[in-house]
């Protein structure tokens, strides 16, 4: 059973996700610190370069499965043109500011 969006415990977390789905590059670049980093399967990455090709030019798409650590890590079914859907987990640093400094994905 998956979480709504809109029933995500942490703010940031919760805009991050809305943002991916709504494929909004202006709210999701508004969620991140302007030094965020992540890492995706256990390597950093190219933060811009990344989101434009997993996110935003492939369609990319989270339904949150559960929530954990005060809603900073997620396990959710994430799917884009590139690679189909494949069960992710998701972890979350948010600053005191309220914006996400940096968050780690990879397979699940």
């Amino acid at each position: 059973m998956t979480i709504q969006v809109t029933k995500l415990s942490d703010p940031a977390v919760r805009a991050f996700v809305s943002a991916v789905n709504a494929h909004d590059r202006d709210a999701f670049q508004a969620v991140l610190a302007p030094d965020a980093t992540m890492s995706d399967d256990g390597s950093d990455r190219d933060l811009a370069d990344w989101t434009e090709r997993e996110i935003f030019s492939s369609h990319g798409h989270m339904e949150v499965d559960r929530e954990s650590n005060d809603g900073h890590s997620l396990t959710a079914h994430y799917c884009n043109d590139a690679w189909g859907e494949m069960k992710t987990k998701w972890s979350f640093t948010v600053d005191d500011s309220g914006r996400i400094s940096r968050f780690e994905t990879g397979q699940a």
